[in-house]
C-alpha cells in the first residue's frame, strides 16, 4: 500500500520557504550591520547584540520548541513561528534606535526557534525512508541558496532602498508560508513527554550571561555575569542529568564520536559567525566597498560551500567522517590564515580566493560532522538529537560573534595612536565620521591589525580542533535502518 501524501514535494516547498526566510534573513544582515549602526547610532557593542539576541534566544528556546511541536503540533507551532517572525521583522523595519532593533531581533529569535525543529520534523513524518533523502538533500540547497543569494540580496536591497528593507522582504516570505501551510501541510505530532521548564530556564541564562561576560571583555571582566553564567551552567548539567524527563540527554556525550562532533561543529560556527561581522566591517570601512560589493565578495565562499558539501557528503562513505572533518579543518585554518593577511591595499583576487578555500572546508567538514552526531544518537531520540545539533551550532555561532567581536574591539582601540580622540576608539565607523583623513588611515590601519589578530586565533582554534577530530572520532558503520515510529499521529 502506498501511503505517500500526494501533495509532499509541494508541503516540501512550504518547508523550504520557511528554513529559507531564516538563512536569508541572517545573511542579509550582515551587509546591513554597517549603514544600520551609521544610521541608529548604534555602537560597536549595539552591533554584536543585534546579531546576538537573535541567536542567543534561537539556541536558547531551540529544544524547548522542539518539545511543544511535538505536543501541540508541529504545523500549529510553525504557522505561529512564522507569524511572530514575520511581526517581528515588520517591528525591525521601522525601528528608529538599537534598542528597539535589538529587542525586535529578539522576538524573531523566538519565531525562528518554533519554525526551525518543526520544518525537520514535519519533512521526516511527511515523506518515508525511500524519499527522505533526497527531500533532505532539496531543503539542505535551498538553505545554500540563501547562503549564496542573502549577502547579494541583501546589498542590493540596501543599494536601491535602505537598510529597512532587509527586514522587510521577511514579511511576504512568511506570509506565503503560512498560507501554503494551511492549505497544503497536514499536522503531525509526536510522542509526548514531560516538559523541563527549570532546565530550559537554566540553559537560557547560562548562554546569555556567557556571552555577555564575553562581549564585556574589552571593559573588564564581569565578575557578576561570570559567576552567575557558571553557577546557571553548571546546575543546569546537575538537573539534566537527575530528572528523569531531561531537556537535553546529556548521556549522549559520553560517546565521544558525538562529543567530537559537537566540539567540532561548535568551532566551525564560531569561525564562520565572527567571520561575518568582522568581515562586513573590513570590506566596507577599510577597502570601502558598497553595500552590494560587500555582499558580492561573498559568492566565491558560498559556491565553494554548496559544492564541496554535496563532494563531502560522498566522500564521507569512502574514507570515512573523521579524516574529512579533519581534513576539512585544516582547509578552513588555511583560508583564516589567508583572511588574516588581507591588508588595507588588499584587492578582490585575494579575499575572494581566501574565502573560497574557507568555504571549501567547511564544506567538506560540515556534513560529516553532523553525519558522525547523528550517527550516534538512538532512533527513538532522533528529534532531540536534530535540535541539539542546530542548538549547538547556533550557540557557535553566538560565541564566534561574541569572541571575534571582542578581540576585534579590543585589539582596535589598543592599535589606535595614544593622540587619538574618545570618539574614535569606539569603532572605526565613529573614527571614519570624523571626518580626519590621517585618522581615518590611523583607523583603517589599527582595524586591519586586529582583524588579522582575531582571524589568526581562528586559524589556531580550527586546526586544534582538526587534531582533536583525529584523537576522538571513531568511524563505524551504519546500523540497520530503524522501523518506522508508529506512534507518530497525522491529522489534517
Amino acid at each position: 500500500m502506498d501511503a505517500r501524501n500526494p501533495r509532499r514535494w509541494l508541503i516540501l516547498i512550504v518547508l523550504c520557504l520557511s528554513t529559507l526566510v531564516l538563512v536569508i534573513d541572517n545573511m542579509v544582515l550582515t551587509v546591513a550591520i554597517p549603514p544600520l549602526a551609521v544610521d541608529l547610532g548604534a555602537t560597536a557593542q549595539d552591533a554584536q547584540w543585534i546579531l546576538d539576541s537573535y541567536i542567543l534566544v534561537f539556541a536558547g528556546l531551540l529544544l524547548t520548541a522542539g518539545s511543544l511541536s511535538d505536543r501541540f503540533g508541529r504545523r500549529r507551532v510553525m504557522i505561529i513561528g512564522l507569524a511572530l517572525f514575520g511581526l517581528s521583522s515588520l517591528a525591525a523595519t521601522f525601528a528608529t534606535d538599537p534598542g528597539t532593533l535589538i529587542a525586535a531581533r529578539a522576538v524573531m529569535g523566538i519565531g525562528g526557534a518554533l519554525i526551525m525543529p518543526s520544518t525537520l520534523s514535519i519533512l521526516i513524518v511527511v515523506f518515508d525512508e525511500e524519499e527522505r533523502r533526497k527531500a533532505m538533500g532539496a531543503w539542505s540547497a535551498v538553505a545554500m541558496l540563501g547562503l549564496v543569494g542573502g549577502p547579494v540580496l541583501g546589498g542590493a536591497l540596501i543599494a536601491w532602498f535602505w537598510w529597512g528593507a532587509v527586514f522587510l522582504i521577511n514579511v511576504p516570505i512568511a506570509a506565503i508560508a503560512i498560507v501554503a501551510a494551511l492549505v497544503l501541510m497536514p499536522e503531525s505530532r509526536g510522542p509526548v513527554t514531560k516538559a523541563d521548564p527549570l532546565g530550559a530556564i537554566l540553559s537560557a541564562v547560562g548562554m546569555v550571561t556567557l556571552v555577555w561576560t564575553i562581549i564585556d571583555l574589552p571593559h573588564g571582566l564581569n565578575w557578576v555575569s561570570l559567576v552567575t553564567s557558571v553557577v546557571s551552567l553548571a546546575a543546569f548539567v546537575v538537573w539534566e542529568l537527575r530528572t528523569p524527563y531531561p531537556m537535553v540527554p546529556l548521556a549522549l556525550f559520553r560517546n565521544r564520536t558525538f562529543s567530537g562532533a559537537s566540539f567540532s561543529l561548535t568551532l566551525v560556527q564560531v569561525g564562520n559567525g565572527g567571520l561575518l561581522l568582522v568581515l562586513t566591517q573590513f570590506l566596507q570601512y577599510v577597502l570601502g566597498y558598497t553595500p552590494t560589493e560587500a555582499g558580492m565578495a561573498f559568492i566565491p565562499m558560498a559556491i565553494a560551500s554548496l559544492v564541496f558539501n554535496g563532494l563531502g557528503a560522498g566522500l564521507g562513505a569512502k574514507i570515512g567522517n573523521r579524516l574529512l572533518i579533519a581534513g576539512g579543518m585544516l582547509v578552513m585554518a588555511g583560508g583564516f590564515f589567508l583572511l588574516a593577511s588581507l591588508g588595507t591595499g588588499s584587492g578582490f583576487v585575494l579575499t575572494a580566493v581566501a574565502l573560497f578555500v574557507l568555504g571549501a572546508g567547511g564544506g567538506l567538514a560540515m556534513p560529516a560532522a553532523i553525519a558522525a552526531l547523528m550517527g550516534t544518537v538512538p532512533p527513538e531520540q532522533a528529534g532531540v538529537g536534530s535540535a541539539l545539533n542546530d542548538t549547538i551550532q547556533q550557540a557557535g555561532a553566538a560565541l564566534g560573534i561574541a569572541v571575534l567581536g571582542s578581540i576585534l574591539t579590543s585589539g582596535y582601540t589598543g592599535a589606535l595612536p595614544a593622540g587619538a580622540p574618545d570618539a574614535a576608539k569606539s569603532s572605526i565607523g565613529d573614527a571614519l565620521a570624523l571626518g580626519d583623513a590621517g585618522l581615518a588611515t590611523a583607523a583603517r590601519d589599527a582595524f586591519t591589525t586586529a582583524m588579522s589578530s582575531a582571524f589568526t586565533l581562528s586559524a589556531i582554534g580550527v586546526a586544534a580542533a582538526a587534531l582533536l577530530a583525529v584523537l576522538v572520532i571513531r568511524d563505524r558503520k551504519p546500523a540497520a535502518p530503524a522501523a518506522p515510529e508508529r506512534e507518530l499521529t497525522l491529522t489534517h
